[in-house]
């Protein structure tokens, strides 16, 4: 989930203008890709880990140091002193922190039901281009709500896998490539059967390692897959990283209507009020159109938008019906899920515990890190935390797994 993607930003009826605190960020910061863009063990018991909170001692790392920052990420995510609110976390790291620019190569898939989905291809630097030894890797990423694979995170994700000279592609949900997608529908939190057609596309075009990393939205609706197929999503997925999911959707929309996060449902709104205006020009008559100029919160949106075009009743049974939570005691395929305890969009007392999970999940809850943030090192900072532990999660399961030739040499 991008919360970001724009500048000249006001919050609610107070007047604050907090283009002006990005702006200062982006002055003070003269790094490059500055632009807004928007499992189990051998023992196969359930790991929890509350990181807490600690000293910030390591040095700034540049994403080409790729030991350090792996040696960083198992010894737990620590905020850097200079950005340790939630809040700060969640603008700096959508908005501001340096971020590398990617070359890509995109793909168009037709979907079963007769429209289109877009994915961005990680165009290899460091990739070996042998035809000889196992295929790499493939990590895959499902971004957040209105994301996409210029959202820095995917950036920085697909940064680190092309290190590892792994493979890596960005799958864009209905409408977020930067095209209106064909249907009157769109996408949202517990499309699960959206995550399987696309995941068992590409491991029948894959030979190697299949792996799935996915933020926010996409890390609820990917969670939500792992507990419905159970067991025989170990036959298309490895391995399987959620970062930042909304797993309780209810208690996320209702902690985006107050306070400061006020501010992030109206950024949100705006492209998905947007997207909402151009259905009703393709599909007269498909939505309530004033119903729709009126919404202000999340809640309101989806239950005149999300919830008709998807078949739910209203938010409440959308949300009820999507949230991942209860599903993640069925996952088979050894999982990750990370969210930080202070992340704004989803309260602490929502979070999973040792209860909620099956032996193949492995949680960790660090005190900070924010919404899809855990910025690290000295100002400006770094994105490369979160991909490294990532990766390093994902290298560790691959070498555990036994049997099939996954290219981890």
């Amino acid at each position: 989930m991008t919360p970001f993607q724009s500048r000249g930003l006001y919050y609610g009826r107070t007047g604050g203008k907090f283009s002006e605190l990005l702006a200062a960020m982006r002055k003070a910061s003269s790094q490059p890709g500055r632009g807004c863009s928007t499992a189990s063990d051998a023992s196969a018991q359930m790991k929890i880990v509350f990181l807490q909170r600690g000293t910030y001692t390591a040095s700034m790392s540049e994403f080409d140091t790729r030991g350090r920052a792996d040696e960083d990420a198992r010894g737990g995510y620590h905020p850097p002193q200079w950005l340790r609110n939630a809040h700060l976390q969640t603008l700096y790291a959508a908005c501001v922190a340096p971020c590398p620019r990617i070359v890509w190569r995109r793909s168009r898939w037709a979907t079963p039901d007769g429209d289109f989905v877009d994915l961005d291809w990680l165009a290899s630097t460091h990739r070996s281009t042998s035809a000889r030894g196992p295929s790499p890797p493939l990590i895959v990423l499902f971004h957040g709500l209105e994301g996409n694979s210029g959202s820095r995170y995917a950036r920085a994700l697909m940064h680190a896998i092309d290190r590892h000279g792994w493979r890596g592609v960005v799958v864009h949900f209905r409408g977020c490539s930067g095209e209106p997608n064909l249907l009157p529908r769109a996408y949202h939190s517990g499309d699960s059967a959206e995550i399987d057609w696309i995941l068992r596309r590409l491991r029948a075009d894959h030979a190697g390692a299949l792996a799935a990393c996915a933020v926010s939205l996409g890390g609820n609706a990917l969670l939500k897959w792992l507990g419905e197929r159970g067991r025989a999503a170990c036959a298309v997925l490895d391995v399987a990283c959620a970062i930042s999911a909304p797993i309780d959707l209810t208690a996320a929309g209702m902690a985006l209507e107050h306070g400061f996060n006020r501010l992030y449902t109206w950024n949100f709104l705006r492209t998905l009020k947007r997207k909402g205006r151009q259905k009703l020009r393709a599909f007269p008559g498909l939505l309530d159109a004033a119903a729709l100029r009126r919404a202000r919160t999340l809640r309101a949106f989806d239950d005149h938008v999300t919830a008709p075009l998807h078949g739910f009743a209203d938010a409440d049974d959308y949300w009820a019906r999507s949230s991942s939570k209860p599903w993640l005691r069925h996952i088979a395929v050894p999982t990750l899920v990370l969210n930080a305890r202070d992340d704004p969009f989803l309260p602490q007392d929502a979070l999973p515990n040792v209860a909620d999970v099956s032996a193949a999940v492995t949680l960790e809850q660090p005190a900070h890190g924010g919404h899809g943030a855990f910025v690290r090192g000295r100002f400006p900072g770094s994105l490369d935390w979160m991909p490294a532990r990532v990766l390093d999660f994902i290298r560790a399961e691959l070498l555990r797994a036994p049997g099939r030739d996954r290219g981890m040499a």
